[in-house]
């Protein structure tokens, strides 16, 4: 199954809407930077390594981040899709890519 931001900004917007603040949301968010962190220092051998899948353990802290990356965009009503396509498109003319986010997207559909 492949999930959309838009289908993940709807859902977190109904699951946190009306009771959890923007403040909440980046303290978690924050957090689970923190368990990427380690994670990550764990991989480079930084740091003792638990009896677990690091690479399973990245996974389900990097998508901890997104959730809440994702809840503190919906409770704001941002459009995170239209947001991250101009803001690619900005970049891809600063820094002189040869294509921008929405052009790859519209040459894999073809």
């Amino acid at each position: 199954m492949k999930i959309t931001i838009e289908a993940l900004e709807e859902y977190l917007q109904k699951r946190y809407g009306g009771w959890a603040n923007e403040q909440g949301l980046f303290l978690k968010l924050v957090e689970e930077m923190g368990e990427v962190a380690e994670v990550i220092n764990m991989r480079s051998g930084s740091k003792k390594a638990a009896d677990v899948d690091l690479k399973k353990e990245l996974g389900t802290e990097l998508a901890d981040m997104i959730h809440y990356i994702v809840a503190i965009a919906a409770i704001n009503d941002i459009d995170l899709t239209s947001v991250m396509l101009e803001k690619d498109k900005k970049a891809s003319l600063k820094y002189g890519h040869d294509t921008n986010l929405e052009k790859f997207i519209s040459d894999q559909k073809k």
